[in-house]
């Protein structure tokens, strides 16, 4: 449970978990539905109910009573972990989650999706990962990616440099498509790599048959054995699932909220065009190659800025 503090005692006083129908009375006001998740860093002293009619609401529970109406079922999130194999025959590469669609599941029974699924959860849901590389999986975060904060960014970009420097042949972030591309750009000013960094996201989450989250996890880690050691961007080329394009990370925006192919580059051309799994680079793109560079993290950064796009 993300609720914390204030809420998280308001529940347990009143013997409420996520899942359960509760009946909320406030004044002469009352809310009925189910309980759902919240984000772990959403404002205490509120909690989400899905209505009957499909809505959600939030309700402050400042001089509210609460009615349990029936127990619900326990949100069955993630497969659990489990040790995987390593091949010495193939490269190592990290995959590092920090929430978003890509990283989520989805409750059918109420609708919301739950930013739960850990890196390895990833690798279980999309074994076909296993016939590329090893992995070290890790979950950095838990997050939607509009709860994405610049101090987040500094810390991804000490742990990306962490696993460079314990070996990783390349790096994979999993991250949610709303600020995916601004974390992106500050990742390639932050980032002087010797090794590619590909950050990857889906439209639909990973347990749904039309999810994205496959064809882009593997063709990132495709991305990530290769020679561009540059911050890029891996995501359907195509409504269909005929290839992924690498964009590079200073170049990308999300244009659209559904479509599969909702990046491109702006102004500019993909880096490669990754289909049946094989990378095909752009010739006209002057690449910074694999061990070119050495390592260098620049964690300088100010939170209080504005940020001003032009295209």
């Amino acid at each position: 449970m993300t609720y914390k503090e204030i809420a998280k005692k308001y529940l347990e006083n009143n013997g409420i978990t996520i899942g359960d129908t509760i009946k909320i009375n406030k004044e002469d006001i009352s809310y009925e539905g189910i309980l759902l998740d919240r984000s772990e860093d959403s404002e205490d002293g509120y909690l989400v109910l899905k209505l009957d009619s499909g809505y959600n609401v939030g309700v402050a529970i400042e001089n509210t009573q609460a009615e349990l109406i029936q127990k619900g079922d326990k949100p069955k999130i993630g497969y659990g972990a489990e040790d995987i194999a390593h091949d010495p025959s193939k490269q190592n590469i990290s995959i590092i989650s920090t929430g978003g669609t890509v990283s989520s599941i989805i409750d059918y029974r109420t609708g919301a999706v739950h930013p739960k699924f850990t890196a390895a959860d990833l690798i279980k849901a999309n074994p076909e990962l296993l016939d590329y590389a090893n992995y070290n999986v890790k979950a950095l975060y838990n997050i939607l990616s509009e709860n994405m904060q610049p101090k987040y960014w500094v810390e991804a970009a000490e742990s990306i440099a962490n696993d460079i420097s314990d070996g990783s042949d390349g790096i994979v972030i999993a991250h949610g498509t709303d600020t995916l591309h601004y974390t992106a750009a500050a990742l390639s000013f932050m980032l002087k790599t010797p090794v590619p960094i590909v950050i990857t996201g889906a439209q639909r989450s990973s347990d749904r048959p039309s999810s994205d989250a496959n064809m882009n996890l593997i063709d990132s880690v495709v991305a990530a054995k290769s020679d561009i050691a540059e911050v890029s961007v891996c995501m359907h080329g195509s409504l269909n699932d005929s290839y992924t394009y690498l964009h590079k990370g200073t170049k990308v925006r999300k244009m659209h909220t559904s479509r599969r192919d909702t990046f491109r580059s702006i102004n500019y051309e993909p880096i490669a065009k990754i289909e049946n799994h094989s990378v095909d680079i752009n010739p006209n793109y002057r690449y910074t190659k694999r061990n070119e560079n050495e390592l260098e993290v620049n964690r300088a950064g100010e939170e209080k800025a504005g940020v001003i796009i032009n295209y």
